[in-house]
């Protein structure tokens, strides 16, 4: 049941974060879709994860290499999920305030991905293997 009540919750946060994105977009005085954008690094920041997980072995407790080439794939997701908005209000294209808007909604979906992997990666019984 605690696996339940832990993906409930995680949605929830990924639609609050999918909700500032839309709000960063929609509202009428910024009007502009380009932020969606986004969408592309939300989709691509699990991967490296996924697959250095299914590749590498468990057995050693050192450093992985396939592990540590995915935290740094991830990590340039990340950045550059947080820079594009930057760089569209920069250029004028967006507004400041939806570029707020797109960043906080950034931080709350990253945040729930994270999540996910810290309550679905341990390897137990109900883990996200399953999904």
């Amino acid at each position: 049941m605690a696996g339940i009540k832990a993906l409930v919750g995680l949605s929830f946060s990924g639609a609050i974060g999918l909700t500032f994105l839309l709000l960063g977009c929609a509202l009428e005085q910024y009007g502009v879709y380009w932020p969606l954008f986004v969408l592309i690094f939300y989709v691509l920041s699990p991967i490296p994860t996924f697959i250095a997980r299914r590749l590498s072995d468990d057995t050693d407790s050192s450093s992985n290499a396939c592990r540590e080439l995915a935290y740094f794939l991830t990590t340039g997701i990340v950045v550059s999920a947080f820079g594009l908005p930057i760089i569209l209000a920069r250029k004028s294209a967006i507004a400041w305030g939806a570029c707020g808007l797109v960043m906080t909604g950034n931080a709350v979906i990253f945040l729930t991905i994270l999540g996910f992997f810290v309550v679905f990666g341990g390897g137990d019984d109900f883990s996200w293997e399953q999904w």
